[in-house]
């Protein structure tokens, strides 16, 4: 493949195989025209030339988003076990092995995913095909954790953490699908994972900077051990960073349905979604099948499918869709975090906007990408959010407001605050007990400082309200949050 076409479909593949940079691809659509003209050609001339790749294009656009969980989590899972970048921001450790945040991300840190700035990271990449393994952890006290246990679909399927199992030192059994035997004493079990691979997102609240220390000690005695050498005090886990490596999009456009299928024989997809994958056979998709093998006219359609996917995908997100809008503010349904069957949400709302999200009971996250008025915060624009003493984030464990770029990522500032939430040191109440926060790119009057929030000073921007094990007036949506209000 050469000349303009090659090119064109190059970039085309790079659009599927890269979500993160979605937004900046997205612009460059143009450079697309000649291939994803064939879209609309049969509209304007009322003809269809070739119908199988009209089918094919159709089909592919459904495949593409049911399989974008897998392409995300094996880019995600290539990169944070066998490319070592910085690894004080970035996950890097070999299967079944945690790696630790040291500290608090902050804006160095641009893998998207919108991370929190109010926790330490514990991350693994576990490998269920062959016995369990097992999850430790300390006593934590009255520290807030969690351990999310996430399968390839980006789906939840159980969690470890304060609120589910408790503080006090535990031992607990990530089992794979199949796996029939007897756990030993003290080792609890859990659901059964519904895939061979699970990705671990743990969590560890810090109190400051002066927590750290603390919270690092705990996640050094954070562990997983493969049942086999599970009780051998002297035993070691073994170092693997062998993961199935992606077809990168720049050498091949029709790399991500190559890595889709090569997911889908690594982690076999349940059964009662037999029937659609028997109509994504026709086109060459599927555990093992070979996307080559078919005819031009369907490769074609099949790397223009992936190409509009993520752009797709990207604005079902952030039209808000998925969501119940009050005052601005994007309220998760409550099967967030375990969509399932419901693919078009799974794969937009839980791996492209956030890699995997939390069930509400356990966190929810509030989106907002407006203020009061309807209009898109800018990064010209000065808001307050103002909370009355009585209607205060309603949480078990803690809230946080964090703002970001439109590319996900938290926002550069010179004071290097990601954050705002019921945590803050120096803080200052209204009068009347009320809690206003300041957001935008410049400082405000000296007395308002305290509370104010950076934001991006060019383009658009959004923030998150974090509330960890919200109250169920918050996961019912009955307690509203207020609005954003411009005030210049």
């Amino acid at each position: 493949m050469a000349g303009t076409a090659g090119t064109v479909l190059r970039a085309a593949g790079n659009v599927a195989l890269h979500p993160r940079s979605a937004v900046e691809r997205a612009r460059r659509l143009p450079e697309l025209v000649p291939a994803l003209g064939q879209a609309v050609k049969p509209i304007l001339t009322g003809r269809v030339d070739d119908w199988r790749g009209e089918y094919a294009y159709t089909l592919g656009e459904q495949a593409f988003v049911y399989g974008f969980p897998y392409i995300y989590y094996a880019q995600l899972r290539h990169a944070w076990v066998t490319q070592p970048r910085d690894p004080a921001t970035t996950p890097y450790a070999p299967v079944n092995h945690f790696w630790h945040a040291q500290h608090l991300i902050d804006a160095a840190y641009r893998d998207g995913g919108c991370p929190n700035n109010d926790t330490l990271y514990s991350v693994a990449w576990v490998n269920l095909t062959d016995e369990p393994v097992v999850l430790s952890h300390p006593d934590m006290g009255d520290r807030y954790f969690s351990f999310e246990l996430v399968g390839i679909t980006s789906d939840n399927f159980d969690y470890v953490g304060q609120r589910t199992t408790g503080s006090k030192a535990g031992h607990f059994a990530l089992v794979g699908p199949g796996w029939r035997g007897t756990l030993p004493d003290g080792v609890r079990g859990l659901r059964q994972a519904p895939s061979h691979w699970i990705l671990v997102l743990g969590r560890t609240l810090v109190d400051g900077v002066e927590d750290l220390p603390r919270v690092r000690e705990l996640q050094e005695q954070y562990r997983l051990t493969p049942l086999s050498l599970f009780g051998r005090p002297d035993a070691q886990v073994p170092v693997s960073r062998e993961v199935l490596e992606p077809v990168p999009a720049e050498e091949d456009p029709l790399g991500p349905w190559k890595t889709l299928n090569a997911m889908l024989a690594e982690n076999p997809p349940p059964s009662h979604h037999y029937l659609l994958l028997r109509q994504f056979a026709e086109i060459g998709i599927g555990p093992g099948l070979d996307v080559e093998a078919q005819p031009d006219a369907v490769r074609r359609s099949l790397i223009r499918a992936a190409a509009v996917g993520v752009p797709l995908l990207r604005q079902q997100s952030l039209s808000g869709d998925w969501a119940r809008l009050v005052n601005g503010w994007r309220y998760p349904p409550r099967t967030m975090g375990r969509f399932g069957d419901d693919f078009l949400k799974r794969a937009a709302d839980q791996a492209l906007i956030g890699i995997a999200a939390n069930d509400p009971a356990e966190a929810v996250y509030l989106l907002n990408f407006e203020d009061a008025n309807g209009d898109k915060l800018s990064g010209d624009g000065r808001y307050e959010l103002h909370f009355d003493a009585d209607r205060l984030p309603p949480v078990e464990a803690f809230w946080s407001l964090t703002a970001y770029g439109e590319d996900m990522n938290l926002i550069h500032n010179p004071l290097e605050r990601y954050s705002i939430g019921d945590r803050t040191r120096g803080l200052m109440l209204d009068p009347d007990g009320g809690l206003t926060i300041h957001l935008q790119a410049e400082p405000p009057e000296e007395d308002k400082q305290p509370n104010w929030l950076p934001t991006a000073a060019q383009g658009t921007w959004f923030v998150a309200l974090r509330m960890y094990r919200p109250r169920p007036e918050v996961v019912d949506a009955t307690w509203e949050c207020p609005p954003l209000t411009r005030t210049g």
